[in-house]
């Protein structure tokens, strides 16, 4: 994935493309049936989501929604009551909440308007947080301070690079339960999950802060003796990375180590139901040493969505795009970046049918639906959209996970031992 963000030099032309995935396909079946049109009540929990692994237990040192000494509904409770104030409270480093863009090493509001939209904990609607509702030409600022910054950040060695970036991974580990937290109140999804995901946010960074030192060229044999042809990596760019709202954290850093680990300054769009997790590793990434407008978060309301990714589709310093999203914004976002012909990395939507056969290990293959279908709510880009069962195993297979089903405890995500968001 660090080649996605640079690109070659040599005597010779070289080009870098994704590699293709071919999985040969089992023969159809004979005797099947769709799962759901017999069983209404997997529809409805399909909107919910399942931390199917054991909660993990309280860090001895974290504060309020967490620890054994104070009930964790009655401080869900007084979070929903007074809303930013009292969820800064809960976290160890209530610095970590952030309300403001991050643009050129600062934290700063529009620069056009004055404007700000409000981010909500989707379990009870209560606002935790207002932002700056950013629009073209603030996107537009983000990326000339991304242009300025690039000279500098490519210049340094990839060692000095994954060193700011073991930084990064160091410090997102050491705040793990407060991002988990934020992340919880902006997404929903239950506590356990969300310190899976901030573990996997960070396994990226750490990844990346080796790969840094490892940006290899190549030697390639030539056609004229007495010959060679070098091939170099370079960066490519200001990266523009466009996040969505299901996994806050993860997808960032799968965007943005990779990019400032070849060299490449980012901006960054999160999902606008939850900017408070990029704001949050921002934060963590300044501490760790990233320089001013190397790393920059921008944040803005649904509806200026449009102008905002027209801008860094368009704009001629934008080198590199990374999507992830539905495949309808995809295609516009590909149009747009036909006309400076940028790099363009796209993760879009799918279609993930589940087959349970007859000679199938039952138990493994509900472990596998619990797992793949109510993981945040049924809402990630492997969760299956249609179940279908052989007949031979059909009635047993739908018994037994109609009973899985009803055992998973719902509640608010900060509620402990909560596997499926209320």
């Amino acid at each position: 994935m660090l080649q996605l963000y640079m690109y070659a030099r040599s005597s010779a032309a070289a080009f870098f493309s994704s590699s293709s995935l071919a999985t040969a396909a089992r023969p159809p079946l004979s005797h099947s049936s769709s799962l759901l049109p017999r069983l209404p009540m997997l529809h409805a929990a399909a909107t919910a989501s399942a931390a199917l692994h054991p909660t993990q237990p309280p860090s001895q040192h974290a504060r309020g929604l967490t620890t054994s000494s104070t009930p964790t509904a009655h401080a869900a409770h007084k979070v929903h009551a007074t809303s930013a104030e009292s969820a800064s409270e809960f976290l160890d480093d209530p610095a970590l909440l952030r309300d403001q863009a991050y643009v050129n090493g600062k934290w700063v509001g529009s620069a056009t308007s004055t404007k700000t939209y409000e981010v909500k904990d989707p379990a009870t609607h209560v606002v935790i947080a207002k932002v700056p509702s950013m629009g073209a030409a603030d996107t537009r600022a983000a990326i000339d301070a991304a242009a300025a910054a690039w000279d500098g950040w490519r210049h340094k060695t990839g060692k000095e690079r994954g060193d700011v970036l073991r930084r990064w991974h160091d410090l997102m580990q050491l705040n793990m339960t407060d991002l988990a937290k934020i992340l919880t109140l902006e997404n929903g999804k239950p506590l356990a999950e969300s310190r899976g995901e901030i573990g996997y946010a960070a396994s990226f960074v750490e990844f990346y802060a080796e790969e840094a030192k490892r940006t290899y060229g190549e030697v390639i044999p030539s056609h004229t003796p007495g010959r060679r042809l070098v091939t170099i990596k370079q960066p490519v760019g200001v990266a523009a990375l466009i996040s969505p709202w299901n996994f806050p954290s993860a997808m960032i850093t799968r965007k943005a180590a990779p990019a400032l680990a070849a060299g490449c300054p980012v901006v960054i769009k999160p999902a606008e139901d939850t900017p408070l997790s990029a704001l949050a590793l921002a934060e963590l990434a300044e501490r760790a040493g990233v320089p001013p407008g190397v790393l920059n978060v921008i944040t803005c309301p649904r509806e200026h969505a449009a102008e905002v990714g027209l801008e860094l589709s368009t704009n001629k310093h934008v080198r590199k795009m990374s999507f992830t999203g539905s495949t309808a914004v995809g295609k516009i976002l590909m149009r747009d970046c036909a006309s400076t012909v940028k790099k363009l990395s796209l993760e879009l939507g799918g279609n993930a049918p589940l087959l349970v056969f007859d000679d199938a290990n039952l138990e493994n293959a509900l472990n596998g639906v619990l797992t793949a279908k109510f993981r945040n709510a049924g809402q990630t880009c492997v969760s299956p959209n249609r179940l279908l069962v052989q007949a031979g195993v059909y009635d047993e297979f739908v018994a037994r996970l109609a009973e899985r089903v009803s055992e998973l405890q719902v509640g608010h995500g900060l509620q402990p031992g909560v596997q499926v968001r209320g």
